[in-house]
């Protein structure tokens, strides 16, 4: 796409409406429209930031041809619908996480995209966030010296929840714990074996039959001598809430803190050091710098109480936003792209299945945007 702005639309204005000041202050984004289908709270969203094209039918939506990509905000069983439905009414995607919640839909996506031409990037946001970062900028000085192994975790009660969240199992919500260990080292992971421990309450299992409380897996990457771990719990842990990376070098190591806003640390040798992690607002336009650290609202501070949640995910949003518009401005691939997006994705979905197979390996398939 040339130097234009791009028409944004938004669907889902929960987590959603916190993008929205972050495109309508990009100067590469037009903030166009906003799709909730609670009439009344999407006019009253369109109007506190005054963006006049409010849509209730996301299928009414697609067929504005004014709008060139969609940010998709929704429940997670609607992600892969949603971004096949956009992706086929010639829109770009951004998509929060999960990609989708099979390898089949995953597959749909990355073959779309191979198609059309059309960018597809899941915005998962702590491989923007400040701590991922902090590490990516010592591995690329070469301070970490060859990586050994990466560990993630995200453990996160979900009591009280929207319902379809009840009994999930912990690995079909596990990017924000896959994604670091493989966006690191830049890497694809070629197989996954992943066991379940413990048990969730009983009244739980039935919608989606995990009885598990936690899901453990390792990661074998491919082309590569790496492995990684990932864990996650959902119910009945206890835990405070933790998305966390660790990465062991042979030069040096980085640990997350455990208790959060603490510091985290790192390893010289066998020397450990707390750290501060500094914010990576200087990578942005000077136009959304501050939505790294502040909360997220308009700067004629019209505020709604749903709006001002905090800068929240490490400072990740602003990043994300300017990753999807600049891919699309210079014609490139975004990280993560469809192909990526699956493969991380993926590896949650056949964890979870390696788990109620008692441990079974589980390849993953090929993801490639070439067309056939």
């Amino acid at each position: 796409m040339s130097q234009k702005q791009i028409n944004i639309a938004i669907i889902g204005l929960g987590f959603g409406a916190e993008f929205i000041p972050i495109y309508q202050k990009h100067p590469l984004a037009n903030m166009y429209a906003v799709c909730q289908r609670n009439k009344e709270k999407a006019e009253e969203i369109g109007k506190a930031f005054g963006i006049e094209k409010v849509y209730t039918d996301y299928d009414e939506l697609l067929k504005d041809p004014t709008i060139d990509a969609v940010h998709i905000n929704t429940p997670i069983q609607n992600h892969a619908e949603q971004s096949i439905k956009a992706l086929k009414a010639g829109k770009h995607v951004a998509c929060t996480v999960p990609m989708a919640t099979t390898v089949e839909e995953c597959r749909q996506i990355v073959e779309l995209c191979a198609q059309t031409g059309l960018t597809y990037m899941m915005m998962e946001t702590v491989i923007y966030s400040r701590e991922f970062l902090f590490v990516k900028e010592m591995y690329e000085k070469g301070e970490l010296g060859k990586i050994q192994f990466l560990r993630a975790s995200h453990q996160q009660e979900m009591a009280g929840w929207p319902g379809y969240w009840e009994g999930l199992p912990p690995m079909h919500y596990a990017t924000h714990c896959v994604g670091p260990v493989l966006a690191l080292p830049k890497g694809q992971a070629e197989y996954v074996s992943c066991l379940g421990s413990g048990r969730i309450d009983e009244n739980l299992i039935p919608k989606y039959g995990s009885p598990f409380a936690i899901e453990t897996c390792h990661i074998k990457l491919k082309d590569s001598d790496l492995a990684a771990e990932v864990t996650r719990s959902l119910f009945n842990t206890a835990r405070q809430y933790r998305e966390s990376f660790d990465v062991y070098g042979s030069k040096k190591s980085f640990e997350w803190t455990l208790i959060e806003h603490e510091d985290s640390v790192i390893h010289t040798g066998e020397v450990p050091e707390k750290v501060k992690i500094p914010d990576y607002a200087h990578l942005l336009p000077a136009e959304i710098a501050p939505f790294t650290t502040q909360g997220v609202y308009d700067s004629d501070e019209n505020q709604h109480l749903s709006f001002i949640q905090g800068s929240g995910h490490g400072g990740s949003h602003p990043h994300l936003v300017h990753e999807f518009l600049m891919a699309l401005t210079e014609g490139r691939a975004p990280y993560p792209d469809a192909a990526q997006s699956a493969n991380i994705t993926c590896v949650g979905i056949l964890a979870h299945e390696s788990a109620m197979e008692g441990g079974k390996i589980k390849y993953l398939p090929e993801f490639t945007l070439s067309k056939k």
